[in-house]
């Protein structure tokens, strides 16, 4: 398989991760952090179900197109010069069933219902092939990628793979392999991708009100200072070289703060714990390229 488009981790779940741990979040922009986090494991699965595959498809995931002035997410598409696969990935977990064409948890609750969302995109997505002069076939399907997952009453012939039917939707697939790469539609897909959504949905948050320090990268808890060449975090005992957390606070500060200039006083403020500004010289020094000239001088990325 060719991945034209790899999948990454969402911008704005990487804001609301470093958010999570530096503010309070209200519960609304919570449980929006945490239906994004679980959306990006579903993908994460999947797409681990599709490493397989033949040399000959090409995937794309996360796609954000823009077309008759609407806007479409696309979780996964699989390419082929005579078929696309569209995928629509849900990470549900415990059980549901349908009644009535209606989805419900087993405490009866309703949800929306994922074929009807698969058949929008499948509806925008054909609309933007005709546009770029294909009229391929469509083959759409919802993923339930979470092995924790049940439906009940499910009519029969549904477009939905289950984790049960995972290798056998790979073999399938396999065994109708192209001869050859459709590489100019995945251009174009990649030509209309937008790179952000214009709907910015993360909390309104400045400078003084984040809490400073240096997080560790696997737990995210708050490291503490030290005087040797490596942290190790007290709640989890990871290590990491002092250099590469301070990197990685760097990056951090990047990601909130895209407008504001990378400076040796302001990194040291928001690393907090580092005893001498000479390390955080040092390491901008040798990461990046300074421009401009006494109080007006700053760090870019190299």
């Amino acid at each position: 398989m060719v991945i034209a488009k790899p999948l990454y981790r969402p911008l704005k779940l990487e804001i609301l991760y470093y958010l999570s741990i530096r503010i309070k979040l209200s519960s609304n922009e919570k449980q929006y952090y945490l239906n994004l986090k679980k959306g990006y494991e579903g993908e994460r699965e999947f797409a681990s179900w599709l490493k397989d595959l033949s040399d000959n498809y090409i995937i794309l995931y996360d796609v954000l197109l823009e077309h008759n002035n609407s806007l479409f997410q696309i979780d996964a598409l699989v390419l082929t010069p005579t078929i696309v696969y569209l995928f629509e990935i849900k990470n549900y977990e415990g059980d549901f069933y349908i009644e009535s064409d209606i989805w419900y948890t087993s405490t009866g609750n309703e949800i929306k219902n994922p074929i009807l969302q698969l058949r929008r995109c499948e509806s925008a997505l054909r609309s933007f092939l005709q546009s770029c002069g294909y009229t391929l076939p469509i083959n759409s399907h919802v993923v339930f990628t979470n092995s924790e997952f049940a439906l009940f009453q499910a009519p029969r012939n549904q477009p939905i793979i289950l984790p049960a039917q995972r290798n056998r939707f790979i073999k399938d697939l396999n065994m109708n392999a192209p001869h050859s790469k459709n590489y100019t539609l995945a251009k174009q897909f990649m030509s209309a991708h937008l790179q952000q959504s214009p709907y910015n949905l993360a909390p309104k948050f400045d400078y003084n009100s984040l809490k400073k320090g240096i997080i560790c990268a696997t737990c995210g808890a708050f490291l503490s200072p030290t005087k040797n060449v490596q942290f190790v975090c007290e709640h989890c005992g990871h290590k990491e070289k002092i250099d590469t957390s301070i990197l990685r606070s760097i990056r951090e500060f990047e990601i909130l703060f895209p407008n504001k200039k990378i400076t040796t006083n302001i990194i040291y403020n928001w690393c907090k714990i580092i005893y001498s500004k000479k390390t955080i010289r040092r390491i901008l020094s040798k990461n990046y390229m300074i421009v401009g000239h006494g109080k007006a001088a700053h760090y870019v990325p190299k």
